[in-house]
């Protein structure tokens, strides 16, 4: 039985996508801060695992890749998904504050999250294993007003790419899903109406969470000697293509 662990899944992506292995008879470690909502996502699995603490926690993330390799033997795959945004912002009224923030999760916690992953898959026997990064629609092009979150997903695209590189010696695969406007708590007001190139303000197609959680699982079950590199997953009629 394939091991994973899932980072931000105590809601939205993180959440389904975790049921989701679940139920297609995977082994899942369940990473986020808030453990009442972890619990609840896990519904109480045989399989499943609550590891509450936050990705920006450098000696609490190596612990949780530890405890996974300690009690399930090895870690087959990391789906690197933690993440956090901001409302759209001219970046001269965005906080210091709040720019770290979105730095620290989304930049340091996915770095620290795949540096603990790496470590283990690179040692175990057999060796290798698979990461999986959330990129975002985001990571090719911005929306308005989202510096911060734009930059960190341009660094997530970074990560990918090297750790592609560097994981070919020791069997890791490392790929990335660049998801648009899923249906998620994050998401809802794209339902409303949200701030567009032309300056109007208007709602966007959505898609179904689930179809996330199901590309997700396809790249996760390919062999190791295969790969997807970049899978884009968005409502068909959100405006990417063309966006401004």
């Amino acid at each position: 039985m394939k091991t994973i662990m899932i980072t931000g899944a105590s809601s939205g992506i993180g959440r389904t996508t975790a049921r989701h292995f679940l139920e297609n008879g995977w082994k899942v470690a369940l990473v986020g801060r808030r453990a009442e909502q972890l619990a609840e996502a896990a519904q109480g699995h045989a399989n499943a695992m609550v590891l509450t603490f936050d990705v920006t926690d450098a000696a609490a993330v190596d612990e949780g890749v530890q405890r996974v390799a300690s009690e399930w033997g090895r870690l087959d795959a990391l789906f690197n998904n933690a993440g956090v945004s901001l409302p759209s912002t001219m970046i001269d009224e965005i906080k210091v504050e709040d720019w770290l923030n979105v730095a620290n999760t989304n930049i340091t916690g996915m770095f620290l999250c795949a540096r603990a992953a790496f470590g283990q898959m690179r040692r175990q026997d057999p060796l290798g294993g698979r990461i999986i990064n959330n990129g975002s629609i985001s990571a090719h092009v911005p929306r308005p007003g989202s510096v911060p979150y734009t930059m960190s997903k341009h660094a997530v695209t970074g990560l990918t790419r090297t750790l592609s590189l560097d994981g070919r010696r020791f069997n890791i695969a490392c790929g990335q899903i660049d998801i648009g406007n899923a249906l998620t708590e994050m998401a809802v007001a794209m339902t409303k109406g949200v701030p567009q190139a032309d300056g109007s303000i208007r709602a966007e197609a959505t898609m179904d969470v689930k179809h996330v959680a199901s590309s997700v699982l396809h790249m996760a079950n390919l062999p190791l000697e295969t790969n997807v590199q970049f899978m884009t997953v968005m409502a068909t009629t959100m405006p990417f293509i063309g966006r401004g």
